[in-house]
């Protein structure tokens, strides 16, 4: 019998005895039956139904629905997903993955298919209640293996709200032996330049007992990589760009997130590469004693460095590169290569729909969300 303390139930995964009625709810609503309908368009809606009646617990959902339904994804969306760094996983560890943020749902749903295929455990999943636009959404993704990260709150609701998710996660690692998917930073970096927030980490050491580096190293934090050649969402983010020069105040709004959600999902992402650098917690460890603000920023540091050092670069991020840097050339492709990814970009910019579209400046953000990889890649190898 799985053993939840009552003080986490408003925001943990669903419990085993609580899946049958979060089934039975979600299909009788009306709006996620249409989306069964959108994912499984050769399958009668009646038998997928079905296998959802079927469903007894998280783990179930995801071996039954989330693993087939990815797969079949994958096949359609990308030239590939490899998985490098399982190797360098112990069984016996139950590992906080912290990566780079390139899609709002597939980061963590592939880093649990991946995981599976090696004969490891899934993950739960952090994910932000902004996103949780309908009640459906939000018992979808609990029933998902995932946890609820409260944004909506302010001053002292914020701090008890990091409090307890703090405490939520330390107790999913040592007592309930589950390892966690969590992005680095909230929201994902539209620029394409990753970056861990510090604010995380200090979320993360509340609830521990020692020093900030005792407190971390004890979560066996494994930075994780994850490279798109292709980013489906990519118009969409230099798009946002523009609304928010031309509009400081511009917000998205939800059904803006329901877009860059189905397209993040369904849009093609060319090759795609997961990488872990491992398990951390020594070298956090080891790390001198600083000021409370340093030891957050040098933890960051090491974080950002090892995501950095392991992306895996395409063509598309080298052109890029040179189309922005034309004295420093990183080279390596073909004309026919640079040629398609400038037509490329060219067809992202004509499906911005903005009024007064500025070409030039769209054209800009999608170079530089394509490039920085690779700058920060020079940068991670280079302070080695």
């Amino acid at each position: 019998m799985e053993n939840h303390p009552e003080q986490f139930d408003d925001i943990c995964p669903l419990h085993s005895n609580q899946v049958p009625e979060a089934v039975k709810s979600l299909l009788e609503e009306p709006k996620f039956v249409g989306v069964l309908q959108y994912l499984f368009p050769q399958t009668p809606i009646e038998a997928v139904m079905a296998l959802f009646r079927s469903i007894q617990s998280v783990d179930d959902f995801q071996k039954k629905i989330d693993y087939p339904f990815l797969k079949q994804l994958e096949a359609k969306t990308t030239a590939g997903i490899d998985f490098y760094g399982a190797d360098k996983l112990d069984n016996s560890i139950n590992y906080l993955y912290i990566s780079n943020h390139r899609d709002i749902v597939l980061d963590s749903a592939y880093l649990c298919v991946e995981l599976l295929d090696v004969g490891l455990q899934t993950v739960e999943i952090a994910i932000g209640d902004n996103l949780l636009i309908y009640p459906w959404i939000e018992t979808l993704v609990r029933l998902n293996k995932s946890f609820i990260v409260r944004r909506g709150v302010s001053g002292r609701g914020q701090l008890q709200a990091s409090q307890h998710l703090s405490q939520y996660m330390r107790y999913a690692l040592s007592e309930k032996h589950q390892s966690i998917w969590l992005a680095q930073r909230e929201g994902r970096a539209k620029d394409g330049n990753d970056r861990t927030q510090e604010s995380l980490l200090k979320m993360l050491n509340m609830s521990g007992e020692g020093s900030i580096t005792d407190n971390l190293s004890s979560l066996n934090i494994c930075p994780l990589t994850i490279s798109y050649e292709y980013d489906p969402c990519d118009f969409l983010k230099a798009k946002e760009f523009q609304q928010k020069r031309d509009n400081p105040e511009y917000k998205k709004s939800p059904a803006d997130d329901l877009l860059n959600m189905q397209t993040g999902i369904m849009g093609y992402k060319g090759k795609v590469v997961y990488r872990l650098a491992g398990n951390i917690a020594d070298r956090v460890k080891a790390m001198p004693e600083l000021p409370r603000s340093e030891q957050f920023a040098a933890v960051a540091r090491l974080i950002d460095s090892l995501i950095h050092s392991n992306y895996e670069i395409y063509d598309n991020n080298r052109i890029a590169y040179d189309q922005l840097n034309p004295d420093k050339k990183a080279g390596g492709y073909s004309p026919e290569a640079e040629a398609a990814f400038l037509k490329y970009i060219d067809e992202r910019i004509a499906k911005i729909d903005l009024t007064e579209k500025d070409e030039e400046f769209l054209r800009f953000k999608l170079l530089e969300m394509y490039a920085n990889p690779l700058v920060n890649q020079l940068e991670a190898l280079q302070s080695k």
